[in-house]
Formats: C-alpha cells, sequence, structure tokens
C-alpha cells in the first residue's frame, strides 16, 4: 500500500479541512497518521501513540517535512492501557488492534476517548483467523457486533483495498452515540 491508498481508506469517516483532535493509536511509523493530517488539514492535532519510541522519532521526521503545518503530539505509550486523552473528534486505529486479544477492555478506554458523536475508524485485515505477524484479526462482519457490544453504533464498512496477507484490508466507521 502507497500514500494514497492510506488515504482513500480513510478519507469517507473524515470531512475534508475539519480540523479537530485526533489520535492514531498504535501509530508506528505513521502511514495513517499522515494520511490523517492530509485530511483534517491545518487546523488540526494528532495524538501518535505507541510504544516504540524509534517508529515516533521517524514519525516526527516524516511530518516535519510533509506537513508542517499540522501540529502532531508524538507519545511514547501502550494504548491498551489508560492514556491521557478526552474529548476527541475522532481516533484512527490502523493494523493496531489485531494485536490485542481483549479488545472489549482496550475498546472501552477507546470510547471514553471521544466526545459524543466522535468516530472511530478502524483499519482491519477482513479475516477473523490470524497468524505469527496478525495474531487476532477481525472481519468487518465481526467487527460490526463488537463495536454494538462496545457501545458504539452506526458502524458502517467505509472502503477496502486488497491484500497479499489474509486477502484483503477494509476501513469502518463507528460512532460514539
Amino acid at each position: 500500500m502507497n500514500h494514497q491508498d492510506h488515504v482513500a481508506l480513510l478519507a469517507r469517516g473524515i470531512t475534508q479541512g475539519e480540523g479537530g483532535a485526533w489520535a492514531d493509536l498504535g501509530a508506528g511509523t505513521g502511514a495513517f497518521t499522515l494520511a490523517l493530517a492530509d485530511l483534517i488539514g491545518p487546523h488540526g492535532v494528532i495524538y501518535a501513540i505507541d510504544r516504540d519510541r524509534g517508529a515516533l522519532a521517524e514519525l516526527r521526521t516524516a511530518f516535519v517535512s510533509a506537513v508542517p503545518q499540522a501540529e502532531l503530539r508524538v507519545q511514547v505509550a501502550d494504548f491498551t492501557r489508560r492514556l491521557e486523552l478526552s474529548d476527541l473528534d475522532g481516533i484512527v486505529m490502523a493494523n493496531s488492534l489485531h494485536f490485542v486479544e481483549d479488545k472489549t477492555r482496550v475498546l472501552a478506554l477507546v470510547r471514553g476517548y471521544l466526545k459524543s458523536g466522535g468516530r472511530l475508524i478502524l483499519v482491519e485485515y477482513d479475516s477473523d483467523r490470524g497468524n505469527t505477524w496478525v495474531p487476532h484479526p477481525l472481519s468487518f462482519e465481526t467487527w460490526k457486533d463488537l463495536a454494538s457490544e462496545a457501545g458504539f453504533v452506526d458502524t458502517r464498512r467505509l472502503a477496502t483495498v486488497p491484500s497479499r496477507f489474509l486477502h484483503r484490508i477494509y476501513s469502518a466507521l463507528s460512532l460514539v452515540s
């Protein structure tokens, strides 16, 4: 996948140039953070959270050269534990939730970071069977059920792209009521 694929997976869940406060949980080196920055525009703030300090350093360098007008706040942290985040307009979890076995507990934390009407955009492999590199993926149908159980509403698929691993990747939008 390239940058345009990343943007396309998120685009239908974000109003172009809307700004606001967003988080990218499990940001890594920032492929989806950069896509998010393109979409929310210069008036947005993005909290990039990851346990890997080196990956976040790479993200910071890429962000400064690609999107110097946006505000990026990086935090070395484990998104499966409580974070100091609140009243977010949206959260992106791209290829990160499949590393979590106890998704219900983590989704309760995530939901608590979002303001009423806030958006969770999930990017995930469309499979319920994992492997060594993607231990706990969830198909879109499984995600719809889990999102509802976790208190999210109006879950819908945004886009799909083919993948060499586990056939395809989808993005989905879920809202906080």
